[in-house]
């Protein structure tokens, strides 16, 4: 959670929501659907980039396409002598833990993890507190996701708002 560093306006909104839309769409096709030069649009990709407002172009993979299809949410008790910094190498090491963010509130960390089934949903449940750096885990089974990670409307409303 850093300070604003790139001000957005309606030309890079509409520049990152085709590239949201369409990612593998060229800088060439770009600046032809924006109406705008080439040049432009390299300038601008270059500035987003740079700033931290565009922080890749790889596949946005589904987990349940490639086999995982449980989604849990686990909110973390660490055992304060241990560290957040300590627990988060931890469950670096967890390829199911896709994030982790420390939080306020009834625990300290709340990571979202996906499994291939409920038993497996077990067995990552069981390494993630196998680590002496965690005294208590609280997980809640996501049934279906409503809304799905995207950032387009909030690209859209920070070039609205001053």
């Amino acid at each position: 959670m850093g300070e604003q560093t790139v001000q957005l306006d309606p030309l890079d909104a509409r520049l990152i929501s085709l590239l949201a839309a369409e990612p593998r769409i060229g800088v060439l096709e770009l600046s032809r659907r924006l109406a705008v030069a080439r040049g432009t649009v390299q300038a601008r990709l270059d500035k987003l980039i740079a700033r931290g407002a565009i922080k890749g172009f790889g596949p946005d993979v589904q987990p349940a396409a490639i086999g995982f299809g449980v989604t849990s949410f686990v909110t973390l008790e660490i055992i304060q002598r241990y560290g957040h910094d300590a627990v988060a190498e931890h469950l670096a090491e967890i390829p199911e833990v896709l994030e982790a963010h420390t939080i306020t509130g009834g625990g300290d960390i709340l990571c979202r993890i996906v499994a291939r089934s409920n038993a497996d949903l077990q067995r990552v449940i069981d390494q993630i507190v196998g680590y002496a750096g965690i005294g208590r885990a609280h997980t809640i089974i996501a049934l279906a996701e409503l809304i799905p990670y995207r950032t387009v409307p909030l690209v859209r409303s920070a070039t609205t708002r001053t």
